[in-house]
């Protein structure tokens, strides 16, 4: 049985801790022994059953986004560090590892490097070392420091084995984000998008189904899709829903803009199936919302999110909208009459059936590719990508 350690660390919302889920639980059932080591603020439900699970002492982003704090919201110290490094190198010896993965890590998660890097030391004085593997979305935040690209290429070809990128080659390369991509294209392998199974539509049907991912930033979105819901009564029947992280009184907030038909809600476990049964989706534009938009082949209207100099988000809605594919609201115009007008236009787009397929099955095609890579290295195999 392949033994794999699976390193997320999520710091704002749960997306990155969404999609290692996904991948975790496609190679459990692939038949590998997953360990999910998570430093993020615990969220119900992930990684998932039949998964390993180590959780580090929680660490988040500030509110500016300057540094780490607790779980308490109390700045991390080299105590706190030191702690967490010695639990993570535990869990490294106990799981005894054919391959490591570390998700964004290392073209992202700089504020780890902490305990990341002597976690890389491990696995390089290993005896058998196990394969180290960056796993990645298909769309990098652009760096604004210089150096940082060329940082994240020396690690890379200094330690890692493969690049992993959740992504659609035929949508966007790597390239297209990470400006020196052509310098590790040997290690580069792309999986498809990694989606949740497209399940049968809801037999609870709304017309339009509203969210906001973890719900952490997602107050404005909420707010403006509510408001313009005053203004379109002919739109029947709509779900809103929060996210887990959303505050109460942020909540409380929102619950008086709703009207008759409005159904506002933190989290809905049938969210994809809600999705394949509605008229439209309005969402931000993360990665895995965007991966069940795409499955359920829905409507959408994105509204990217852009604060703080975020421009992953703006590129991959920006990408589909040149595809026919979705509507697009900028941030900066987001209130509610633009809402309702965006909704409108939204509503136009052509058939989703008929626009171009992208490849969603990147979960069961990662656990594939790293089975194969580890079978091909027990058997002193060259693994050709």
């Amino acid at each position: 049985m392949t033994r794999i350690l699976f390193y997320v660390q999520h710091l704002l919302g749960i997306g990155h801790l969404a999609r290692a889920s996904r991948i975790a639980d496609a190679l459990v059932k692939a038949g590998a022994d997953v360990t999910v080591v998570t430093g993020g603020l615990p969220v119900a439900g992930f990684p998932g059953p039949g998964i390993r699970h180590v959780a580090l002492p929680a660490v988040a982003s500030s509110a500016s986004f300057s540094g780490l704090v607790d779980a308490a919201g109390v700045p991390v110290d080299a105590a706190f560090e030191a702690r967490r490094r010695e639990l993570l190198l535990t869990a490294y010896h106990e799981a005894r590892p054919d391959i490591v993965l570390t998700e964004a890590f290392p073209f992202g998660r700089r504020q780890v490097r902490f305990e990341l890097l002597p976690l890389i030391d491990a696995i390089e004085s290993s005896q058998p070392r196990p394969l180290l593997c960056a796993s990645i979305r298909d769309i990098l935040q652009e760096r604004a420091k210089p150096g940082r690209d060329a940082e994240t290429v020396a690690t890379v070809k200094d330690h890692y084995d493969h690049v992993l990128v959740h992504g659609d080659p035929g949508f966007v390369r790597l390239e297209d984000t990470f400006p020196l991509a052509e310098a590790i294209t040997d290690k580069v392998i792309y999986t498809g998008l990694v989606a949740a199974p497209v399940p049968a539509p809801s037999v609870d049907r709304f017309d339009v189904v509203v969210s906001a991912g973890g719900g952490a930033v997602g107050e404005a979105l909420i707010a403006a899709a509510l408001q313009a819901a005053q203004v379109l009564p002919d739109i029947a029947r709509w779900c809103v829903i929060t996210g887990p992280n959303l505050q109460q009184d942020a909540f409380d907030r929102l619950q008086k803009l709703t009207r008759r038909g409005v159904e506002l809600v933190r989290f809905r476990p049938d969210f994809t199936a809600l999705l394949g049964a509605a008229r439209l989706s309005v969402s931000q534009a993360g990665y895995n919302t965007v991966c069940d938009i795409l499955g359920a082949r829905c409507r959408a209207l994105l509204v990217p999110f852009a604060s703080g100099g975020e421009t992953e988000q703006t590129a991959r809605a920006e990408r589909l909208a040149a595809l026919g594919r979705v509507a697009v609201l900028p941030e900066a115009n987001l209130d509610g009459p633009g809402m309702a007008r965006a909704i409108a236009a939204a509503l136009a787009l052509p058939d989703p059936d008929r626009g171009p397929l992208l490849r969603v099955d990147g979960a069961p095609r990662t656990a594939e590719i790293l089975l194969t890579l580890a079978q091909k290295r027990a058997a002193g195999q060259t693994v050709i990508t």
